[in-house]
Formats: structure tokens, sequence, C-alpha cells
């Protein structure tokens, strides 16, 4: 029986500058997927999310297999969500997120969902 596991990283909280997600221990998986909602922004606001790896969970470098962040807009009518994978990632997960747009300001949910 393979296993899963599903972690909400950051759950409904608002910022207004640039933030990580708290690290994840993720070495016994072989998949990891990324769900990212945005649920609440001020005008023109959006984000940009770039997967990081690390072997220890204290030093970071941006995921190789992802050149470009993920880009997701804030000034949807309704909440919207992106989604992407990540594989051969050693250990610690985590996101590092931009925000753009003047003086923004937005609500996330992020989750992590790992199988093996």
């Amino acid at each position: 029986m393979r296993r899963f596991f599903s972690a909400v990283l950051e759950q409904s909280n608002t910022y207004s500058e640039a933030f990580c997600t708290e690290p994840f221990e993720a070495g016994w998986a072989s998949e990891a997927r990324w769900f990212i909602r945005i649920l609440d922004a001020s005008d023109g606001a959006g984000i940009e999310a770039m997967p990081q790896v690390s072997p220890d969970g204290l030093l970071w470098c941006d995921d190789e297999d992802r050149p470009d962040p993920v880009k997701l807009a804030g000034n949807a009518a309704e909440p919207v969500m992106v989604s992407f994978k990540q594989r051969e990632f050693g250990n610690w997960l985590r996101l590092k997120v931009r925000l753009s747009g003047d003086q923004p300001k937005v609500k996330v949910l992020i989750y992590l969902a790992l199988k093996e």
C-alpha cells in the first residue's frame, strides 16, 4: 500500500510582502504536488511561487526543474487555485513566494500533497 500525506502549510494567512512557507521534510515521498489558492487579494495583486529544495531544511536553493515561478493573479471574481508537481527533490521542500502589484495584500491557502 502506498503512503500519502497532505499538509496545509499556509492556512488563510494574509501577506503584504514576500514570504516562504514552513519547510516540510518529504524525503520518504517520490512525488509532491503543490496547491496554491488565493482566497482574497487587493486590486491587481498576485503571487509568484518558486519551489525550493534543501538537504537539511536550513540552506535553500530554487528547484532547477522549474526555471520560472508559478504565477497566479488574485483579481478573479472567485477564489482561484493552481497546482504543479515536483519530483526528485531530495529531502526538504518549501515555497518561496513573492507578491506582485502595487501595495499587494494576498490571503492564501497552500497545500503540499506527498505520495510514496
